[in-house]
């Protein structure tokens, strides 16, 4: 059965108390009009009486309320041409109607709240979960993560291969399947993504159903929150707005009813961004609407980065053979992290640089312990537009896991990484800003510098 709601009851009363205001003055110039609006408040009263019904058993006077409705339209319409005895039914049914509203507005549970949750990549679950955590919490809320298909695309955009990975997130996530959940029906009060970019990613796409532009008409209030962390911008510095314009101006950012960042200094870069964008496409000052739609709340990822504990991870056998000194006490642990862009700029320059850090790491594993963990999109995106560079890179991370020294995490748990390092090594991206946040060391690493 469809969810029921006590605003959309008092919605289908309101309507029949209109439709019954018009009918009686229409009638008796216009019967058959007349009687194709008494038939759908007919449908409509059997529809609140079934969902009353579904309350429980001390709503049944209502639902008498609603029978006796019925027969007072069924009585209407056989004396259409009866103008005065039709006047008397509509007084009747109007007072019925709103004695009817005021007993649902007092006596019927509030509505509980349903929202959902709709992460595509569970290494990005991290941008969603403290959100969801809270909202499962909420004795008034029924909350669903329903994590959804991807797709890897063809240089000319065509789709390739299938992903979901509903199976990868953690345990105490109760999941629900994507095709298993009725949007239209249910139309849930709110509904969460973390990918704002529909059709436009050269490299993945959620499927077309649930891009954003078509989620809003199935929902209240769709809201998007970035499954990534940046720098906090310098809002006075147009350069780095201008490198900020990808991650602002986005479909989902634009389709969305509340877009929640991760600072209030973030949010002045976004509004800024945003209104300029609008002002040289329309000429128009929206720097209101964006005031109001943009959210400086924070972060989830930051959240769920600083919530994890060392001693509250579970780690691998296979991890530990490689962190423990045969004393039994730990290594320190780097996390090397390779960026997608590191390598789309720098190209073979790039798997030259980690070659030779790998061989660095290798030297010295009797005290360092490296955990490598490469962007996830790195296979889908190299693989498809630089076959050469992607056999070359796959060559590297192949002999690294056959040799076993070091630890190679492609695993959706991007916390448990952070939670377990000391320091950071590698590219510049949103990790660095989580990495900070734990008051990690933070080292970049360089192209051009090779050690030997």
């Amino acid at each position: 059965m469809e969810r029921c709601k006590k605003k959309e009851i008092l919605s289908l009363l309101k309507t029949m108390t209109e439709a019954n205001d018009s009918v009686v003055k229409a009638l008796p110039a216009a019967p058959e009009e007349v009687n194709e609006v008494l038939i759908q408040c007919q449908d409509a009263a059997l529809q609140i009486g079934t969902q009353l019904e579904s309350f429980g058993e001390q709503y049944r006077q209502m639902v008498a309320v609603l029978e006796d409705y019925c027969e007072k339209i069924y009585q209407m319409s056989t004396a259409s041409s009866d103008e005065n005895l039709c006047r008397k039914l509509g007084k009747k049914i109007r007072k019925q109607l709103t004695e009817l509203q005021n007993r649902i507005q007092c006596e019927l549970p509030e509505d509980r709240k349903e929202v959902v949750f709709l992460p595509y990549k569970a290494s990005m679950w991290d941008s969603l979960e403290s959100v969801w955590r809270a909202a499962e919490e909420d004795e008034a809320t029924d909350a669903y993560v329903i994590p959804i298909p991807y797709y890897d695309k063809n240089p000319d955009g065509t789709f390739r291969e299938e992903h979901y990975e509903g199976d990868l997130y953690p345990e105490d996530v109760p999941i629900t399947r994507y095709d298993e959940y009725d949007f239209e029906n249910r139309r849930p009060d709110k509904i969460f993504i973390h990918n704002s970019y529909d059709d436009s990613n050269y490299v993945t796409s959620v499927h077309p159903f649930f891009y954003s532009s078509n989620l809003k008409n199935f929902t209240d209030e769709l809201i998007y929150i970035p499954y990534f962390v940046l720098g906090e911008p310098d809002v006075e510095n147009e350069e780095a707005l201008e490198g900020m314009q990808h991650f602002c101006i986005t479909l989902g950012v634009f389709n969305a009813d509340k877009v929640i960042v991760q600072s209030e200094n973030m949010k002045k870069a976004y509004v800024k961004v945003l209104t300029e964008f609008m002002k040289k496409q329309s000429g128009q000052d929206t720097r209101e609407y964006w005031e109001k739609k943009i959210l400086g709340l924070g972060s989830p990822k930051l959240d769920k980065v600083v919530n994890t504990q060392k001693e509250d991870v579970v780690v691998p056998e296979e991890w530990r053979k490689v962190i423990e000194k045969p004393d039994g006490s730990w290594k320190k642990i780097i996390l090397y992290n390779t960026s997608v862009q590191a390598l789309m700029t720098h190209n073979e320059k790039m798997n030259r640089k980690i070659r030779d850090v790998l061989k660095v790491f290798k030297e010295n594993r009797d005290e360092v312990a490296l955990l490598w963990r490469p962007h996830p999109l790195i296979e889908a995106t190299i693989k498809s537009v630089r076959t050469r560079l992607w056999e070359e890179y796959k060559e590297i991370v192949d002999t690294y896991r056959e040799e076993g020294w070091g630890i190679y995490d492609d695993t959706a748990d991007l916390d448990r990484a952070i939670a377990l390092s000391d320091a950071y090594y590698g590219d510049g991206s949103s990790v660095v800003q989580l990495c900070q946040e734990r008051g990690m060391a933070v080292m970049l690493q360089d192209v051009e510098i090779i050690a030997g």
